[in-house]
């Protein structure tokens, strides 16, 4: 978010909203807080289950979208401004023409999943810069800011020390087994996790 998206850095044409798409899964969990905890913007989630839209709501997401419904509609009858700003953390895919249409002018997309086939022409028009986060990308081609994810982590481990932001871990399935693993897999190809999953135990 902050150093790809840049959401420290203001949109010309877009407002201080940012848009957390799959906000109730592992990686939306700690940026609903990650946003809240470090940022002044306004910061919408999307959820599309009672439980987990209570999830981000309690992480600090000030408003929650149905990502199975068009966004824009949405965010327009909360009487609020195109996001400057839109994370995708899932199932980027499906909602890449909603993204499009959502977001403001010269706006930032960061997108971390892995889309089969996602057309980036729909964002010509609004100018809107498209950016992918790569966890290992500074170690596997050793760059010269290699140590930056070392800092981010010592970073999230204070907030974490602080009380500031707390666990995304909702669930423990042990021991480690073969049937526990596909137990595992077959809650997150649910798509109705919430949180992390974590094996535990052999």
């Amino acid at each position: 978010m902050f150093d790809r998206l840049k959401v420290n850095d203001p949109v010309p044409a877009g407002s201080n909203i940012l848009l957390i798409i799959g906000g109730s899964g592992g990686v939306g969990s700690i940026a609903v807080q990650l946003a809240r905890q470090l940022t002044n913007m306004t910061i919408i989630a999307t959820a599309s289950r009672p439980e987990s839209r209570s999830w981000v709501s309690e992480l600090g997401a000030h408003h929650v979208l149905d990502h199975s419904k068009p966004m824009a509609p949405q965010i327009e009858a909360l009487g609020l401004e195109a996001p400057g700003y839109v994370f995708s953390t899932t199932h980027t895919e499906q909602h890449v023409n909603d993204i499009a249409e959502s977001i403001a002018p010269q706006g930032r997309f960061l997108l971390i999943d892995d889309p089969d086939n996602v057309s980036i022409g729909p964002f010509k028009l609004k100018a809107i810069s498209i950016h992918w986060e790569m966890m290992f990308t500074r170690s596997m081609y050793q760059t010269t800011d290699m140590d930056e994810q070392r800092k981010l982590l010592n970073n999230v481990a204070d907030l974490v020390d602080a009380g500031k932001i707390k666990t995304t871990l909702t669930e423990v399935i042990e021991p480690i087994n073969a049937d526990n693993l596909r137990l595992a897999h077959q809650k997150i190809e649910s798509n109705k996790t919430i949180g992390k999953i974590v094996l535990a135990g052999f």
